[in-house]
């Protein structure tokens, strides 16, 4: 099997390369191997050893060529330039190196792409993306707690800046779990290696980009967890960072050259603010500092303009989504980054994977702002971004303000209607991933305090509106808190870990209410399953009134119908009003109750509810 084999010799290699040739002890190459097919026959070698810039360097294999081969200020790196065409052979690609008398060679692997690029699927409206942290989730395996040399290596589950050992192990204990609730698609939060001496629990700064993080798991147990979420239903994806690194990544501790980084004379925060790269009066100092600031002191700010460093990321990503089949990629901290060359690496990823789908983290405000990151967007902007979707943080303020404030002419209920209102600044909004909370925002049921009711209406909408709908970790089961700090909102999951109290994996230890939360949840994701072309449900609106929010979801055959009361008491919706959808529709379904609807001149709503109809065309 070609994941198994691709995992064999990247161990082999990382165990010594005394086992895969006759290099130094200190030799390292990246990508570690590399395939024959793709549409891109360009393969840039990174190589690192002591002086290695001043070998000589030579292969000989068919349809292989060496096209170039550059040093830079660091005498210990080398960069080659091969091209694969694609007649040439997988298998051994013997590179030699000499300098004078010395030399050795070094045999670098070519595996065959045995998938095509319509095995990666993508999202669409009908997936349903589970969001976990690795490290809080489930810990499967104790024996990878703690890895010797690694430079924090206690895990205090008392602490919410220490590791607590959730690992992968654990997530595949509990695809199950995922499956029953009707998840789709899982997002899981870095992975890959973060050897920082704190805090390295999140996955955000990244020490190396080829190695999954050894108190996670392994490579070969990654690939296993995503070929068996692929046989359960379940899509994955990878979630990267392209803006930074950690101060501790091995390349930052011995820099090829120092254009590979956004350097200062003293430490320059970025301003956060996204505005100032489409604001048309925007000073040069000030997108300057957006763009080249640092996210934070530990996380030295890349600067992907340096060509070398540009190919480097591009090449990681696509070798991830082949190695280990990933279905989607969400992009961390989007709007940092140099944006051209962020439209490169998303044009670079979509010519090897055209079904794939890409999404990113925009965390902004205003629909503007957000929209002007999208490809085909109906903003003006002089290059297109190559990206389909963000995630939609203005109808997650939405959802969260319009629960937690009185009615207006703006407010309320009428928030959700003015928000999807300027989805004309998109050509594809129902590409937008959409939430109530993730691991950087305060849980939804504390935002909404702790009130069921208004739980089940914005929950109810983040399934029923237009957009693939991400749910967190927990969410399902009413986890709280408020995200001051981040750590509070990353809690354990209850039940992941040997000896808890109670697990709430099993449903005979929910409480009535978190109960009542998780078969809301799963009722409406049953329903997402049987909704025929759910994928391609047009949304059609009404302006509330009274209170009271309507909306349908129309296919060629169904019709859903979804009612939202924002009145404390019992409201008479008249029906008249939506008789440009209604007239000619027979016998119904109340999906929630399971009982038959049919419609009259009016339908009583529960008070603060979630209503949800289906009828056949």
């Amino acid at each position: 099997m070609r994941e198994l084999a691709c995992i064999l010799v990247f161990s082999l290699c990382l165990i010594g390369t005394s086992l895969c040739a006759k290099s130094p002890t200190d030799f390292r190459i990246d990508p570690p191997n590399w395939f024959v097919g793709f549409e891109n026959t360009a393969l840039q070698l990174l190589i690192h050893s002591e002086n290695i810039s001043l070998y000589e360097v030579t292969l000989d294999h068919p349809g292989v060529d060496l096209l170039k081969s550059e040093s830079c200020q660091n005498p210990n790196y080398l960069f080659l330039t091969i091209n694969i065409e694609s007649s040439a052979q997988a298998g051994k690609l013997e590179l030699k190196f000499k300098r004078g008398k010395k030399s050795f060679s070094y045999d670098y692997q070519l595996l065959e792409r045995e998938s095509s690029s319509a095995k990666f699927s993508g999202l669409d409206q009908s997936d349903l993306i589970y969001l976990l942290f690795p490290d809080r989730f489930s810990n499967g395996n104790e024996e990878n707690d703690c890895i010797k040399g690694m430079n924090e290596m206690a895990v205090n589950r008392d602490s919410m800046f220490s590791r607590h050992g959730g690992d992968i192990q654990g997530i595949r204990n509990h695809l199950s779990y995922l499956e029953e609730l009707g998840i789709t698609a899982l997002w899981i939060n870095p992975l890959v290696e973060n050897n920082q001496p704190k805090e390295s629990y999140h996955g955000y700064a990244v020490s190396d980009c080829y190695k999954i993080d050894p108190r996670f798991g392994s490579l070969n147990e990654y690939v296993n967890l995503s070929e068996e979420a692929h046989s359960r239903g379940i899509k994955m994806i990878m979630d990267v960072v392209l803006n930074h690194w950690g101060n501790e990544h091995w390349i930052i501790k011995d820099l090829p050259d120092s254009s590979w980084l956004n350097n200062w004379d003293s430490f320059e925060r970025t301003t956060y603010r996204a505005t100032t790269l489409l604001d048309p009066y925007a000073s040069e100092a000030d997108k300057k500092r957006m763009s080249n600031g640092w996210f934070d002191h530990h996380m030295p700010d890349l600067n992907q303009k340096n060509p070398l460093l540009a190919k480097y990321l591009i090449q990681n990503h696509i070798w991830w989504i082949e190695t280990a089949n990933i279905d989607a990629i969400r992009i961390d901290t989007y709007a940092y980054p140099d944006q051209l060359f962020m439209a490169e690496w998303a044009s670079s990823i979509r010519a090897e994977y055209p079904n794939l789908s890409l999404f990113a983290e925009t965390w902004v405000h205003g629909t503007p702002v957000q929209a002007w990151f999208v490809d085909d967007t109906n903003i003006n902007r002089e290059f297109d971004s190559q990206l389909e979707s963000v995630t939609d943080f203005q109808l997650h303020y939405s959802i969260n303000k319009s629960l937690s404030e009185a009615e207006g002419w703006t407010e309320g209920s009428r928030r959700l209607y003015y928000t999807l209102a300027k989805d004309a600044l998109y050509q594809h909004p129902e590409k937008l991933v959409t939430f109530v909370d993730n691991h950087d925002l305060s849980r939804f049921y504390s935002v909404v305090n702790e009130d069921l009711n208004s739980f089940f209406m914005g929950m109810g909408f983040l399934l029923t509106t237009r957009g693939i709908p991400s749910i967190y970790y927990g969410t399902e089961i009413l986890m709280k808190n408020y995200a001051d700090p981040d750590g509070k909102v990353r809690e354990d999951f209850p039940g992941g870990w040997a000896g808890d109290a109670v697990s709430k994996f099993d449903h005979n230890n929910l409480t009535e209410q978190e109960a009542n939360a998780f078969d809301f949840i799963k009722t409406l994701s049953t329903w997402r399953q049987s909704f025929s072309d759910l994928a391609t449900a047009e949304l059609t609106q009404f302006v509330p009134e009274d209170g009271v929010y309507v909306y349908f979801r129309e296919t060629e055959s169904k019709v859903a119908m979804v009612c939202l009361n924002f009145n404390p008491i019992e409201s008479a919706l008249k029906t008249a009003r939506f008789n440009e959808i209604l007239n000619g529709l027979g016998e119904g379904l109340n999906v929630l109750s399971g009982e038959k609807v049919e419609i009259t001149a009016s339908i009583v709503l529960p008070k603060r509810s979630f209503s949800l109809f289906e009828f056949d065309k």
